[in-house]
This record gives structure tokens, sequence and C-alpha cells, in this order.
């Protein structure tokens, strides 16, 4: 990989969230701080990490099959096999995807990746400022605002605090997409947790943000709900991300700990 100087320096003192993603899906594109992180972090950690990688893929394959064929995956972390685009496209050969992420080692190694793919970029930028996304050449060239576009937040905002305005941000990127626009959600939950994992998951956040200096916040079904005012919700609603649309192939999961989504701009 090409070192760019205009582009910061990666920090291998720290784990960082997209790179822990990467090596909890079995990637290779993590260091060891990320694999001693993820390893400190629950049991549970790496079945969570696929079911919620489940629930990205059937979403985006639902709604280019609802005739969207322009994807925002914000946060969309380090590419693995069966990304946004690669899914979109197995049911429209002209859909286009723009990535967004901030983290050096997603962010080149995407670019690097989508380099001959006219219809496909990787954005450097903060999910948390909508206009600078917006604002950017790969989503002014790629998307077109006034026609749906699906909007994807897959395991984010639960790394965004309160004080950071989390339905702000919802709201800064589908009320500036099309009408039929929507939304594709999955967040981390503690509403199922009993007490002996309430007092484990405490630990484990706490060496997760000693290790990253990223917060999690696990919100409940009606905090996911408040993020989604205005939008209508389509079947089934908020539930398990497990049981969002199953294939009938995949095993029963037995984590409930990840919620997901999908809802339209009216």
């Amino acid at each position: 990989m090409a070192e760019d100087p205009a582009r910061p320096a990666i920090d291998i003192s720290r784990a960082n969230p997209a790179r822990i993603y990467d090596y909890l899906l079995g990637g290779a594109h993590n260091f060891e701080v990320d694999r001693r992180a993820g390893d400190q972090m629950l049991p549970t950690a790496r079945q969570t990490a696929r079911i919620n990688r489940g629930f990205l893929r059937r979403a985006v394959r639902f709604l280019a099959e609802q005739g969207i064929d322009q994807f925002l995956d914000l946060g969309s972390g380090i590419p693995t096999v069966g990304n946004v685009h690669e899914i979109a496209r197995r049911v429209n050969p002209a859909a286009r995807v723009v990535y967004v992420d901030n983290e050096p080692v997603a962010v080149a190694y995407a670019q690097q990746l989508l380099a001959e793919d006219a219809q496909t970029e990787m954005v450097d930028a903060d999910v948390r400022d909508p206009d600078a996304v917006w604002r950017s050449e790969a989503a002014r060239r790629l998307l077109d605002p006034d026609r749906p576009i699906a909007v994807l937040l897959a395991a984010v905002l639960h790394f965004v605090p309160d004080g950071d305005d989390p339905a702000g941000i919802v709201a800064g990127y589908v009320d500036r997409a099309g009408t039929g626009s929507c939304l594709a959600l999955s967040h981390y939950t503690a509403d199922a947790w009993q007490a002996d994992q309430q007092r484990n998951a405490d630990r484990a956040g706490e060496d997760y943000r000693r290790n990253t200096s990223t917060p999690v916040v696990p919100r409940s079904r009606a905090e996911l709900a408040a993020l989604l005012t205005g939008l209508e919700l389509l079947p089934p609603g908020i539930t398990w991300a497990q049981d969002w649309r199953p294939d009938a192939a995949e095993p029963p999961a037995g984590v409930h700990d990840i919620y997901a989504v999908v809802a339209r701009r009216p």
C-alpha cells in the first residue's frame, strides 16, 4: 500500500473500531493492538459482527430489489468479501455506491481496491458531518438526491454519544435524500441483557473505551425508534438483526444484542 503524505498517519498504538470489526469478521487488515482489543470483548462479539454483516447483506439486496440503485454506506469500514457494491450489483449491475469512513487503513485500502470502478468510490470523511459528505466530489458525482438513495448506518451510531446528536446525524442524511429514500440501520443494545451480562458488558465496554478512546453507547428499542422520527418503518420494523427478513438457510442465532430496521422517507 503506497503511503500518501496527505493522509493522516496510521496510529497502531491504539485499536480502531473499523479494524477490530475486520478482525472479528476474519479479515486481514488489522494490527496486533486491534486483535488484543477484539479478544477482550464479550465472547459473543464475533457472532454479533457476523449477525450485523448478514443484516447488511440482506438489507442491501432487499433495497436493490425495490429499485434503489444508489447507496451511501456510512462508516463502511474496511472492504471485505460481499461488500455493498458487490451485493447491489448482483441485482442491478448499474448500482452506484459511495462508501464513507475516516479510518486510514479502511480509506487507503478501499481507494486502492476501487480505483478502476467508476460506479463506486470511498470518501475520507467523518460520518458525523453530513454536510461534508454531501459536498464531497464522489457524492456529487455518483448520488442524485432527487431520486431515492439507500442510506446505510450499519453498526455505526452506537459509537456516537448523545452529545454528538445522533438524531441530527440521521436527519442530516435522510432529509437531503429524495422522497422514497430508505435508511438501513443496525444498533447495539442492552435490552436483553440479564444482570450478570450487564456487569460483563460494562467491564468489556470499559476495556474497549480504554483501548480505543471510542465510547460504545447501547441504546434501547425506544431510543432507536426516536432516531427514526418521521420515517415509515418497513416490515418487520425494529427487530433483532438476525430476525430481519432472514434467509431460510441461515442458522438461528442465540445472541440478542443488536437491533436492525429499514425505514423509508415518505
